[in-house]
């Protein structure tokens, strides 16, 4: 039997209750009376991309935005009218705020098989910081829920370098979140992002040098606790890696349905309509969603591939550097350990692993 090519389905679920001051995707806070329409229109582009062949999710992410403040069991019902291929990973995003014993059960009985809960801090004034609204005592509420849900895997997903946070605040927040025993765990440098609130404060602006003591300081920490790093952000034991974040920095195919939805499909990568209004007024109009698209030549694929590996515990031929260039980079990579053939990030090598990619030959 021929295996089937990996294919993912992300589903964006653009509503937020707030909106943080770092957040610049495509969110609203003032658009629930759009939920129900929304919803319908995800099922109505689903359907019709079935009709047209799309093959079977191995994957399905259902992200935003803030995917459990719509009704758990609408949102099963859109979850159910995937196709999925045996064994398929399906994630949804989960606010601490929001998650119950109740929506967990729903989403399991809908197939979602993990979740990723947007923790950011244990951190009380840090927390308020990034905007959150949620607090510590309610990260521990959700993860009982999701152990007494019978969640087959979970990520808590943390952000570093918010003003205020010092280096114990972090360490805290990392020695909590292990003791939690997570099967996965995310760990992202705060990134000041145009047009958002947090870009026109520098005085809030992270500091590299910063940033760099605490991604070592969670990689040491993360690693103690078993959790292995297979990408410069994310930690997990053995069978628990996200596959939909591997189907992307493979480079393989995915579908995004929703407003501002992004997909990709042997080199050319489209994305919807930015606004929910216009999005669920062409879905019932049959109007067009791509609101533009772009077509990768075959060394803009290639260098985005080797890119996105390099950030990987897989890594990259060798010779995707020069021999001269391995010798500057010494310390920054190593040959793979089972593999020769490859080279793979070290420790420091993942801080610069952007500056170093532009060093392919």
């Amino acid at each position: 039997m021929i295996k089937a090519e990996p294919f993912g389905v992300y589903l964006h679920i653009p509503f937020c209750s707030s909106k943080c001051d770092y957040c610049a995707f495509a969110t609203w806070t003032d658009r629930e009376h759009l939920v129900a329409s929304y919803l319908d229109a995800l099922r109505t582009e689903i359907a019709r991309e079935v009709e047209g062949g799309m093959p079977a999710a191995g994957t399905v992410f259902v992200g935003g935005g803030t995917p459990t403040l719509v009704p758990p069991e609408r949102l099963a019902e859109v979850i159910n009218s995937i196709p999925l291929a045996p064994d398929a990973e399906v994630t949804v995003e989960c606010n601490p705020d929001d998650v119950t014993i109740d929506m967990l059960k729903t989403f399991r009985s809908s197939g979602v098989n993990r979740v990723s809960l947007g923790v950011q801090s244990m951190s009380a004034h840090v927390l308020l910081s990034l905007g959150r609204t949620h607090d510590r005592e309610n990260v521990a509420r959700a993860v009982a829920a999701i152990r007494e849900s019978a969640m087959p895997s979970f990520n808590l997903d943390v952000i570093y370098g918010a003003v205020g946070e010092g280096i114990n605040d972090w360490t805290t927040t990392i020695e909590e979140v292990v003791a939690f025993d997570p099967s996965h765990v995310s760990a992202y440098g705060l990134t000041v992002e145009p047009g958002t609130p947090l870009a026109v404060r520098p005085d809030r602006h992270p500091d590299d040098d910063d940033q760099a003591d605490k991604y070592e300081l969670a990689d040491v920490l993360l690693s103690a606790a078993g959790l292995e790093n297979y990408e410069v952000s994310n930690w997990a034991r053995p069978g628990h890696e996200s596959e939909h974040n591997l189907l992307y920095w493979r480079q393989q195919d995915y579908r995004g349905f929703g407003c501002a939805a992004h997909s990709h499909r042997s080199g050319r990568r489209w994305w919807n309509v930015h606004t929910p209004e216009r999005y669920v007024d062409r879905v019932a109009s049959g109007g067009e969603l791509e609101a533009s698209a772009e077509v990768l030549d075959v060394e803009t694929q290639r260098f985005e591939r080797l890119q996105l590996l390099l950030r990987t515990r897989d890594g990259i031929p060798v010779d995707s550097f020069t021999l001269e260039t391995l010798t500057l980079l010494e310390g920054l990579v190593v040959t793979h350990p089972v593999d020769p053939s490859r080279v793979v990030l070290t420790r420091r090598g993942r801080l610069m692993a952007n500056e170093i990619s532009m060093r392919f030959a």
